[in-house]
């Protein structure tokens, strides 16, 4: 099997061929969700609204988290824990976090407590782990409406001083049908058909050595550079810092987005290494309504070819 062979999510994504949904308008001027709303007119929610509802009927916490260990020392009252790999492994060909099957993505959220009726709210102590989440649980189309993602993250919960437990509450196991849309990923072979379209927004979240191919192609293993017209939008230009990852200003995050090339009426696809950066531009892309795909391959598999790229130079063999 190739490189370029599709996952057995993909594959599926492909057979069922849903139409992708936008994502509902954000409130003018707004960033979080007030405590005073009682249903989240957008995905996005601050700790204020969080910590009001945290014994709202059909709401489910997902805490998302590599290895538990920051969900053992604290995390949201009434949380699920959910870890990376149960949802992510390395793929057929090892390029490496790659969706797991919806078999068994169902059987996680559904251990989660997760239920046709359920609203996920996300959150993390690692935005990127947490978008990571986001990502997968609206690419299934589980629970109902969009995923809500806590703003700031458990740092953010933290500093405001919030409630925290150390026990994991036992939860009833959720009914789930997904619902998977196959609008919502790319392929590198879904890409290459539409390279230089101009209806096309290429959004490379990867740092900019790696972007200008100045890295060496992850130390000789890949060739280096980015796809050709891609545009650099780091994650990291999302949020108020790395540490504390606030997103910033709804207004702020249209404007970036733009200056990229993400405009009304073109196709954003996000990627970067492995798709766990560019999960955090799929997600920002999604709430503000952008028909979006998440490139999951990314450049371990497209800079693992003879694909076309930008600069055009040469990984060296064997060392």
């Amino acid at each position: 099997m190739t490189r370029t062979s599709l996952t057995s999510a993909t594959r599926h994504f492909l057979a069922l061929g849903a139409v992708a949904l936008l994502a509902p308008a954000l409130p003018a001027g707004g960033q979080s969700l007030a405590g005073t709303e009682a249903i989240p007119p957008w995905p996005l929610v601050n700790g204020e609204w969080l910590q009001d509802n945290l014994q709202r009927p059909g709401l489910v916490i997902l805490h998302a988290s590599v290895d538990g260990r920051d969900y053992e020392a604290g995390h949201i009252p009434g949380a699920q824990l959910v870890l990376a790999g149960s949802l992510a492994w390395d793929g057929v060909t090892g390029v490496g976090t790659e969706l797991r099957s919806f078999h068994e993505i169902r059987q996680v959220l559904e251990g989660a407590g997760v239920s046709d009726w359920s609203r996920v709210l996300v959150y993390g102590s690692d935005v990127i782990q947490a978008a990571r989440l986001w990502m997968t649980v609206d690419v299934a189309g589980a629970g109902t409406g969009m995923p809500l993602f806590l703003d700031g993250g458990l740092q953010v919960w933290k500093e405001e001083g919030r409630p925290l437990a150390t026990d994991r509450q036992p939860i009833h196991r959720g009914s789930l049908t997904l619902r998977p849309d196959s609008g919502k990923l790319a392929t590198a072979e879904w890409i290459l058909v539409r390279l230089g379209h101009e209806d096309l927004s290429l959004l490379d979240a990867r740092t900019q050595d790696e972007f200008l191919g100045n890295d060496g192609g992850v130390d000789g293993i890949l060739n280096s550079g980015r796809i050709p017209n891609a545009r650099s939008l780091m994650w990291e230009q999302l949020v108020e810092s790395p540490e504390r990852p606030l997103f910033r200003p709804r207004e702020e995050l249209i404007t970036i987005f733009q200056r990229a090339g993400a405009r009304p009426g073109r196709q954003v696809v996000t990627y970067c290494g492995v798709g766990m950066r560019a999960s955090v531009t799929y997600m920002i892309a999604r709430m503000l309504g952008h028909e979006t795909r998440l490139y999951d391959g990314s450049w371990q598999e497209w800079g693992a070819t003879d694909y076309p790229r930008m600069p055009r130079a040469r990984r060296v063999q064997g060392g």
